[in-house]
């Protein structure tokens, strides 16, 4: 029986192949003790990488990590289409053909910027209250609306003219379909393309070099792993941040709304992130601020609450004491 977690924090986790995101959680909550252990940030379980956990109190705050830029190495393989989109699925097409890196490249270019991608069928998305990969386990096929995301960087890094196979480095908005991406990639140069391996080098500013393997947190003691993770603080470091005293700090231990304040203005202060409707640009590029998470910081720098940026001022998203 696992009780309240005694830490609370982010833990930056390197995944494994080959487990889902949801079980990488089953297994922190035995490393710390406690059920209240949650992810921000789905990876398939074929995938590799940066997953972002949060420990005891932290689960609160994974919701305002999902909006953040993403950056991932994708290995893509022409010619060859499958049933879902990655190496997992079955294979639908083999088409021969003959690319090379400046047509890969070329045809990478078109999709840099604001584009609309079809969620997978094997995928979390819901449709009508039920998620899309039950659907598709039952072989149907689901009509689904388009989505905006935005591809910031899309960089060739290398391509194998036997295999016919690619090397991507992408950095993209949240919410993005890799595999998607892949298999769009694909379509535009005739020959259809699967994702054959995918890892994820980033989450906002939570980089790999951040990461600690699963296994290698499981051999330690409760002390050790307690010590990977970050304070609550962190969580935010990727937003505006205030900190509060006085009147303001018994306003948010309350709920209550706190004035706006000067907006941020400058690029490096808001995250790379796109708003939920279909159509909105990033924040820092359409010059909106409103809904914009701020962490509230108490006087000795502690992470108090999450606020939103309203039309009226700042209102409470989460409070943490």
């Amino acid at each position: 029986m696992t009780g309240p977690a005694a830490v609370s924090g982010l833990l930056v986790v390197d995944k494994p192949a080959g487990c889902t995101s949801h079980d990488i959680v089953n297994r922190l909550r035995r490393v710390f003790g406690t059920t209240k252990v949650g992810h921000a940030g789905t990876l398939d379980p074929a995938a590799t990488g940066v997953l972002i956990a949060g420990i005891g109190k932290a689960t609160r705050l994974l919701a305002f990590l999902q909006g953040t830029a993403k950056e991932y190495r994708a290995e893509v393989r022409f010619g060859v289409t499958t049933t879902t989109l990655d190496a997992e699925g079955e294979i639908l097409f083999e088409t021969p053909c003959r690319l090379d890196i400046e047509l890969v490249r070329a045809a990478a270019e078109t999709f840099v910027g604001e584009i609309s991608q079809v969620p997978p069928m094997v995928s979390a998305v819901k449709i009508a209250g039920e998620p899309l990969y039950k659907a598709a386990r039952r072989g149907e096929e689901v009509e689904r609306e388009p989505r905006t995301v935005r591809i910031y960087a899309l960089e060739v890094c290398s391509f194998d003219p036997a295999t016919q196979s690619a090397t991507l480095d992408v950095k993209c908005s949240g919410g993005t379909y890799i595999r998607t991406l892949a298999a769009d990639l694909g379509e535009s140069l005739g020959s259809g393309a699967h994702l054959s391996a995918l890892r994820r080098l980033s989450v906002g500013s939570f980089k790999e070099s951040e990461s600690t393997p699963l296994d290698a947190l499981e051999r330690m003691d409760r002390a050790e792993a307690e010590a990977r993770v970050l304070p609550m603080r962190e969580a935010m470091r990727d937003f505006p941040r205030r900190t509060v005293d006085g009147a303001e700090l018994d306003d948010v231990a309350h709920g209550r709304e706190l004035p706006a304040g000067e907006a941020p203005r400058r690029l490096g202060e808001l995250p790379l992130m796109t708003m939920k409707r279909t159509g909105d640009r990033p924040a820092h590029q359409a010059g909106m601020t409103a809904g914009i998470p701020v962490g509230i910081l108490g006087p000795d720098g502690e992470l108090i609450a999450v606020y939103r940026r309203s039309a009226t001022g700042l209102k409470a998203a989460a409070v943490l004491i």
